[in-house]
């Protein structure tokens, strides 16, 4: 029933938090038709503001996303229940908890989708802080489709915000090598790379 309660209430607050960013944000949507319906999926996005998960949350079309955020979401109660009901797997930072991992292992092979920021902070690339290779791991030890995003503009109300899907990314040949620590760093770079080309390739007009 509680199950039941949640997913109701996600699709409420889901369908309210798009209409926001569609009027406030004049959100445009790039390269859905490259998501895939189903199977499990990693969604790999830049980290600028407040807006990146819920504007991935209500375009990616997929029903099934748990997002990967800070533990530090639940000291707020609004949040916390936010959490709660969209299924967010916490990550405790700087710390050696395999929790969230296993837990995003399972999510990929209950054929759902995982969506996560790989710099680990805003704007971690501009501050000159070194991707987290936790991407690398989900992409190397499940089979889901890893799909770089990325998210420009939004940062002032009625400034226009666009989130770009791109092109599904083959790392199968670094499988072999996955427990490499240099392999995941370097899957890592790859996926951060392609997440920085989107806005250079004639996406936007």
């Amino acid at each position: 029933m509680k199950e039941k309660y949640y997913k109701i209430k996600r699709y409420v607050i889901r369908f309210l938090i798009f209409v926001y960013l569609k009027i406030v944000y004049r959100i445009e949507v790039i390269g859905l038709e490259k998501i895939p319906k189903s199977g499990p999926v990693i969604f790999c996005a830049n980290h600028r503001s407040f807006l990146d998960a819920p504007l991935m949350e209500v375009t990616c079309k997929r029903d099934d996303t748990r997002f990967l955020a800070k533990e530090e979401l639940a000291k707020n109660w609004y949040l916390a229940h936010l959490a709660k009901v969209f299924d967010v797997i916490l990550v405790k930072r700087n710390a050696k908890d395999l929790g969230p991992m296993k837990d995003g292992l399972k999510t990929l092979k209950q054929n759902k989708a995982l969506a996560l920021f790989p710099e680990g902070t805003r704007n971690g690339l501009k501050k000159g802080i070194k991707p987290k290779t936790g991407v690398a791991y989900f992409a190397l030890n499940s089979d889901a489709t890893v799909i770089p995003v990325k998210i420009i503009g939004g940062e002032k109300a009625f400034k226009k915000a666009t989130i770009i899907y791109g092109d599904s990314l083959d790392l199968e040949q670094y499988k072999a090598d996955k427990k490499e620590k240099e392999i995941a760093e370097k899957v890592t770079q790859i996926i951060m790379e392609n997440i920085i080309a989107l806005s250079k390739n004639n996406y936007l007009t």
